[in-house]
């Protein structure tokens, strides 16, 4: 999640040989195409002196090849303790990190819920092995064997860290203050013209989670499981609210860009937007996490079932769990770290950020749905009677080319 420009790509080839570890695959039958997959390794050797990773802009800061953002940079210290080269290729959306893993060119990703089970059932990525992974043991329980990236108790990924979509808005044109979803969705909001929405598909469940909470005759209990009906429920509320949206918005920038210049006042956000747009100085916006709930993301770290660099994807995977690594990332973003150490370390840069984050409120993130990928067997155990996300695509062309 977190989401902008494309950052240039230095392909870096060669490197070691593979010390301990074998190329890493998934360690059982994959469940969705039936074909049985190398197992996880059980050692990790020397780093191969080269990583490359497909991320959320924000995500990989500083060191040789990830972004470059002044007075920020969590890469170097990797690289160095390591040998591991880093270079990044910053992903537009999730369809984007999904094809860019297919091409078997990165050794790892960190991908959303509604990208995690699309990989794992496309063979593109790996089961870890948790046991190499030293600092997984210090995340917080709410954090590990989630629907999104854990398939028959097998895990395939570490956490980078949590949070929600909330609502953002202007507060010299939105008032009194909201609290609900309805000032983005009901016909007759007074904000029409300037409210926004995020332009993807997985929005969909936005809606479905705002119909979930106001109209229970559908019977919807998880918005990323919709039988034709409800899917069907959900397009036409998001058809009503295509009346209201002045634009749609892809990438962080382009919502930071609408909201600084006035063609946006309120709309689902992340808090990368709203600490981005505060930190300028000039217009400085709201959040609130609206009393229907939200839907939400826990990206994932995912090792790619072809890396070429597994020993360096592994140290990645561990030393973004590590203490400082993590509590740099997630106090950039804004988002909640994913340990009581991280957190402790967060606390220095940035006093009550675990507290205004959550970071370990596991009754806070029961109201959060966090993003996953639609099936045609229903996340709710209904059977095979929901619509996947093919369907979502399609239904969300015919929403926004409406």
């Amino acid at each position: 999640m977190g989401r902008e420009e494309e950052v240039p790509l230095k392909r870096m080839r060669g490197g070691l040989a593979l010390a301990a570890v074998a190329v890493i695959a998934v360690g059982a039958c994959n469940s969705s195409s039936g074909t049985a997959a190398p197992s996880v390794p059980t050692t990790v050797g020397e780093g191969e002196g080269a990583l490359t990773l497909v991320a959320w802009a924000g995500y990989v800061v500083g060191g040789t090849g990830g972004e470059q953002v002044e007075g920020y940079d969590w890469v170097s210290p990797f690289e160095e303790a390591t040998g591991c080269k880093v270079t990044v290729k910053v992903g537009l959306d999730s369809a984007n990190m999904v094809q860019l893993m297919k091409t078997g060119e990165y050794d790892g990703v960190s991908a959303s819920g509604d990208a995690t089970l699309r990989l794992i059932a496309g063979g593109d990525v790996a089961p870890v092995n948790f046991d190499l992974i030293p600092n997984y043991k210090d995340v917080f329980a709410g954090l590990k064997n989630q629907s999104y990236n854990t398939v028959n108790g097998v895990g395939y990924g570490v956490p980078h860290g949590r949070g929600a979509n909330v609502l953002m808005y202007d507060p010299t044109v939105v008032t009194p203050a909201p609290d609900s979803w309805s000032v983005v969705f009901d016909a007759d909001s007074p904000y029409a013209g300037k409210v926004t929405a995020y332009n993807y598909a997985i929005y969909i469940a936005d809606a479905a989670l705002y119909l979930m909470k106001t109209n229970p005759d559908l019977k919807i209990t998880n918005p990323y499981a919709l039988d034709e009906t409800q899917l069907a429920a959900a397009v036409d509320l998001l058809k009503q609210q295509k009346t209201l949206v002045g634009k749609y918005w892809g990438t962080a920038q382009e919502e930071i860009d609408g909201f600084a210049n006035g063609d946006m006042a309120v709309g689902t956000a992340w808090q990368y937007q709203v600490n981005t747009i505060n930190a300028a100085g000039g217009k400085q916006v709201e959040a609130v996490l609206p009393k229907e709930g939200a839907t939400g993301w826990s990206d994932t770290w995912m090792i790619s079932a072809k890396a070429k660099h597994p020993n360096c994807m592994y140290k990645w995977m561990d030393y973004i769990l590590s203490p400082k690594a993590n509590a740099d990332v997630t106090v950039y973003f804004g988002e909640a770290p994913v340990s009581e150490a991280a957190c402790a370390e967060a606390e220095k840069q940035s006093a009550g950020h675990c507290e205004a984050f959550h970071a370990n409120d596991e009754d806070y993130y029961k109201q959060i749905y966090y993003w996953n990928t639609p099936t045609k067997t229903c996340l709710d155990g209904r059977g095979d009677i929901c619509t996947d996300f093919d369907a979502w695509t399609k239904a969300w062309t015919e929403i926004t080319g409406s």
